[in-house]
C-alpha cells in the first residue's frame, strides 16, 4: 500500500506529534513505541515514515544525545561584515561538522544590543580536544567574522521540537507546572561506549527502518544486537540518551502551514540576578517552546540570560506567544529588564559532530588550510 507523504494528512499528523519528540531515551524497537503511542501498526508506523523521508517531508530519523552532557557546548553569535556573511554561512554548513545549526538572523529591533550579531551557530567541541574558544578563533581565519559571543548553557527547561504537536497552539497555552531545570553533566564514557554512542546517533538509512534498527549497527561494530542494546540502555540511564526523533523538513514551503513553522523568532529575556531559574521555567513551561535555556554570557546582548525559540506560521503569531510569555512573566512578579527577537531568516539545522576521534582529523585537515 502506498501512504500519502504530507504532513497535513490526518494519519501522518497524528503520528508526527508523537514521533518528533514524544518518545524519550533507548528503545530497541523504537517503531513499536511509536506505533503503541499512536494506537496504530507498526508496519504501518514504518511504512507511513518511509514515505515521508523519501519525499522530503522529513529530513532525518535518527536517535538524539543530550550533547550537553558528551562535549563543551555554546551557542555562538558572530559578528560578520554584511559583504561576507553569505559566504561565512556557506563555509560553516560545508566545513565544520561541528557547529549544527547555522542561522542567519535579524533583530526585531536594529538598534537592541546585540542586534548587529547576524549568524548563529550551534556548537560542540570533544572533551579534551580543545575548547570553544580555540574553536570559534580557528574559524574567524576562515569566516571573515569580526567577533563572536559564547552563550554557554547553564540549565536546560524545554527541548523538544514537537511542530506537529505545537500546530494551532493558542497564545498562554502551557503545562500545569513549570519544569525543572536540568544542568548540563559529563560522564566518563569508556572506548566502547563511545562506539556505541557515535553509532547510535547516526541518521537512519532507507534500510534500517525496520522493526529493530540497531542490527546493522551492532553487526558493523563486531557486537551482538543484545550486547550493543544493552550498552545503550546503559548509556540511557546516565542521562546521555535524548529521543528517538523524526526531523520535519521545516524549510519547506509546502509545510508551513501544516506544521505551523513558517517564522521563528529566538527570544532574549533579561531578568534581575537571583531569578534565571525560576523565570527560565515560568518561561519554558508555555509549550509553544522548541528550546528553552539559561545562558551564560549575553552581556553584549542586554545582559540576556533566558533564551529560547518559537515557530509558528506567521511573525505575527509568533509574537502573540510572545506577549502571552511576557504577561506570564508579569502576572508571576518577575521583572523582565530587557527583551529582543532574533528572526530566523536563513538555517541550516543539522546536529553537531562530536567524535572526538573525528575532531582530531578534522583539526589536522582545517588547520593546514
Amino acid at each position: 500500500m502506498i501512504y500519502p507523504a504530507s504532513a497535513a494528512d490526518p494519519v501522518n499528523h497524528r503520528l508526527l506529534c508523537v514521533a518528533e519528540d514524544a518518545v524519550q531515551g533507548f528503545h530497541r524497537f523504537p517503531f513499536r513505541a511509536i506505533a503503541d503511542r499512536c494506537g496504530m501498526e507498526e508496519q504501518e508506523t514504518i511504512a507511513r515514515l518511509q514515505s515521508m523521508l523519501a519525499a522530503g517531508t522529513i529530513r532525518r530519523v535518527r536517535q538524539t544525545l543530550f550533547s550537553t552532557s558528551l562535549a563543551e557546548g555554546a551557542l555562538i553569535a558572530w559578528q560578520v561584515p554584511e559583504n561576507k556573511l553569505e559566504s561565512a554561512y556557506a563555509w560553516l554548513c560545508a566545513n565544520d561538522p561541528f557547529t549544527g545549526h547555522v542561522v542567519i538572523r535579524e533583530c526585531s529591533d536594529a538598534s537592541a544590543p546585540g542586534a548587529d550579531y547576524r549568524l548563529w551557530t550551534t556548537l560542540k567541541v570533544p572533551t579534551s580536544f580543545g575548547s570553544v574558544a580555540e574553536h570559534c578563533q580557528l574559524l574567524m581565519r576562515h569566516t571573515g567574522a569580526t567577533d563572536w559571543v559564547a552563550l554557554p548553557v547553564v540549565g536546560m527547561f524545554a527541548l523538544g521540537v514537537g511542530h506537529a504537536r505545537r500546530a494551532g497552539l493558542k497564545p498562554g497555552d502551557k503545562m500545569p507546572a513549570p519544569p525543572t531545570m536540568q544542568r548540563p553533566c559529563t560522564p566518563q564514557l569508556s572506548e566502547q561506549e563511545w562506539s556505541v554512542l557515535l553509532s547510535l546517533k547516526e541518521s537512519l538509512s532507507p534500510a534500517e527502518f525496520t522493526p529493530c534498527p540497531w542490527e546493522q549497527r551492532a553487526a558493523a561494530l563486531g557486537m551482538s544486537t543484545e550486547e550493543y542494546c544493552r550498552i545503550a540502555e546503559t548509556l540511557d540511564s546516565r542521562k546521555v540518551i535524548g529521543r528517538f526523533a523524526t526531523f520535519l523538513d521545516h524549510q519547506r514551503k509546502s509545510a508551513d502551514r501544516s506544521t505551523g513553522t513558517g517564522a521563528a523568532g529566538l527570544f532574549h529575556w533579561t531578568v534581575p540576578s537571583g531569578l534565571e531559574e525560576r523565570a527560565g521555567a515560568e518561561c519554558g513551561r508555555h509549550i509553544c517552546m522548541t528550546h528553552c535555556y539559561w545562558r551564560s554570557g549575553g552581556e553584549k546582548f542586554g545582559g540576556a540570560q533566558i533564551m529560547g525559540v518559537v515557530h509558528a506560521p506567521t511573525r505575527g503569531e509568533v509574537l502573540a506567544h510572545k506577549a502571552a510569555i511576557d504577561a506570564h512573566l508579569a502576572a508571576c512578579g518577575i521583572p523582565v529588564l530587557h527583551t529582543a527577537v532574533f528572526w530566523s531568516l536563513r538555517a541550516e539545522i543539522r546536529p553537531s559532530e562530536i567524535s572526538p576521534l573525528r575532531y582530531k582529523e578534522w583539526l589536522r585537515t582545517i588547520g593546514s588550510r
